[in-house]
């Protein structure tokens, strides 16, 4: 059978000339490299994000960022896995020194992410996620290093409504009703970006919810503009 090889821009035939070089025999044979893809998960507390991405590094997906927290390690924590648990001293000095491509300030704490944890992965092709807040996803989109600006893929997860957000918090049975209605603001200020977003996840189960992501990291994959 003969093989006709088409333009993906114009959909027509490419020159023979073109095609003797690029015959379907090379192509089938290639082993294009890519580079990895910064994925920036993002949705209020409640949403199922942290779980989506646990699930992604797990199931070696992707590999989980862990950031770096000044506050102190809860139980079952665990320093390298959680976070790294960093002094107030040493979390100012990397944030001085620009080591950070994200950091903010939450409840008198200090939270970022480091780009060691992220660089040297995306130029050997293996993708990142990272669990962060509307806040600090807008800092990596804005990122000074044009690498992780080009690898980012965002994505928000949307939860299915307001009554079934509340149920979600509430089904912690850890937090009081003050606690509760505190994080349903903030929920409801962060469901308010998700334009700011590449892709909306609207929740739904568990595992819905992660075929979803896991197709949209799939297809970013076949991104031509990944491929070496």
């Amino acid at each position: 059978m003969r093989c006709r090889l088409y333009s993906v821009k114009t959909r027509k035939p490419l020159t023979s000339r073109f095609a003797g070089r690029a015959g379907c025999g090379s192509i089938a044979g290639m082993t294009p490299s890519r580079t990895g893809m910064l994925l920036v998960v993002s949705g209020p507390s409640g949403s199922g994000k942290t779980t989506l991405c646990r699930r992604l590094a797990d199931e070696r997906q992707a590999s989980y960022s862990v950031s770096c927290a000044t506050r102190a390690p809860r139980p079952g924590e665990e320093d390298g896995r959680d976070y790294h648990f960093l002094s107030r001293d040493e979390f100012d000095r990397r944030v001085a020194a620009g080591e950070f491509i994200e950091h903010a300030e939450v409840h008198g704490n200090g939270y970022g992410s480091l780009k060691s944890e992220v660089v040297a992965r995306l130029v050997e092709g293996r993708d990142v996620v990272m669990d962060i807040d509307v806040q600090g996803a807008a800092q990596v989109r804005s990122c000074d290093d044009l690498r992780i600006r080009r690898a980012v893929v965002d994505v928000f997860v949307m939860p299915p409504g307001e009554r079934e957000l509340r149920e979600r918090l509430a089904g912690r049975g850890t937090d009081s009703e003050e606690t509760i209605a505190l994080r349903m603001r903030n929920a409801l200020e962060e469901m308010a970006h998700w334009r700011d977003y590449g892709y909306l996840l609207l929740s739904a189960t568990r595992e819905e919810d992660y075929s979803r992501l896991l197709a949209i990291v799939v297809a970013e994959r076949m991104r031509v503009g990944r491929i070496g």
